[in-house]
């Protein structure tokens, strides 16, 4: 019998997804989750450095290839991703897009759509 090498534990909430941005960012940079909102700037709040960034990327890409094949966060995105509801939504909009297809990603800024559950735009 083959290993298993895809576990798929269902569909990704938006919920789950908040959950999983605010502790990988308050365990990267040392921070209570408490003090992590949704408005928060990565660099100027957060004090987020490229390194931080790249680390946080990798770690919802590992966490999110488990359940979604081929998952990714484009670098280049990457580095417009202004607060931490710009990094929620993004990674909400790829999942819901399909992994592995081309994306209009959401405005910096939470423009197009919110990680409080509004809808974001072509959804």
């Amino acid at each position: 019998m083959p290993a298993e090498t895809h576990v798929n534990r269902g569909p990704i909430e938006p919920d789950e997804v908040g959950r999983l941005v605010r502790e990988r960012l308050a365990e990267i940079l040392g921070l209570d989750t408490d003090e992590i909102d949704l408005g928060a700037t990565l660099v100027g709040d957060l004090g987020a450095d490229d390194m931080a960034l790249l680390d946080l990327a990798e770690m919802i890409e590992q966490e999110l290839g488990e359940r979604t094949v081929g998952f990714s966060i484009d670098d280049e995105d990457l580095g417009e991703l202004e607060t931490v509801g710009d990094v929620i939504d993004y990674v909400i909009h790829r999942v819901g897009a399909g992994v592995g297809t081309s994306v209009d990603r959401p405005e910096p800024g939470g423009s197009s759509g919110s990680a409080t559950g509004a809808p974001l735009a072509g959804s």
